[in-house]
This record gives C-alpha cells, sequence and structure tokens, in this order.
C-alpha cells in the first residue's frame, strides 16, 4: 500500500468514527465529546476517560489507545486488524467505547 491508498483509507476511518458519535449522541444519552486534530480523534465519555485513535503514516497503521491498553490495526486488504490478533478495528472500537460508557455503542465503516 502506498503512503496516498493509507492515508485515504485511513481517513475514511476517522471520518467514520465522527460520524458514528454523532448517530451515537442523536439516538442515545451516551453523550461522547469527539475531537479531531489532524489524524487523531479523540472521544471523551461522561466520566472524563478517553479513547485515542491516531494514524502512524510510516508504519500504515491505525493504533487505539483505549483504558483497556493500546492497539495497532493493519488494513488487510478488506478490514482494518489487530497485529497481534485481536480483531476487526471497528468492532474492537464498539468494546472499549461501550466499556468506557457504560452503555453497548456501536461504531462501524
Amino acid at each position: 500500500m502506498t503512503d496516498t491508498e493509507f492515508m485515504d483509507r485511513a481517513e475514511r476511518v476517522l471520518s467514520a468514527i465522527e460520524a458514528c458519535c454523532d448517530r451515537i449522541n442523536e439516538e442515545s444519552d451516551a453523550d461522547i465529546d469527539n475531537q479531531r486534530v489532524g489524524g487523531m480523534v479523540t472521544l471523551v465519555f461522561r466520566d472524563r476517560s478517553q479513547i485515542v485513535v491516531n494514524l502512524q503514516k510510516p508504519l500504515h497503521e491505525i493504533w487505539l489507545a483505549a483504558r483497556s491498553g493500546g492497539y495497532h490495526y493493519k488494513f488487510d486488504g478488506q478490514r482494518w486488524m489487530d497485529t497481534k490478533g485481536q480483531g476487526e478495528f471497528f468492532a474492537s472500537l464498539s468494546r472499549y467505547a461501550s466499556e468506557q460508557a457504560g452503555v453497548p455503542l456501536r461504531f462501524s465503516a
């Protein structure tokens, strides 16, 4: 994958996260504050805990930091998968965000 291809795909992930936060906030009282600065999105939950998603262009990875730990995702040709076999990015983000929000949340591409 070229740097340009990585950035196109990764930017779509960040945009999807922002759109999902908007949808979640409209449909529930989860109240997730999302802030984007360049290649990084920070989700802030009601209890002030955070999830940070940022792009690692040199490695062609997306990194996710949650209360439960830090995770790295690479594109496998179809999906962003954890480099240590912990699953697909949006499924993982949904799980970690649900844990931190205290309510079931669903993020998708």
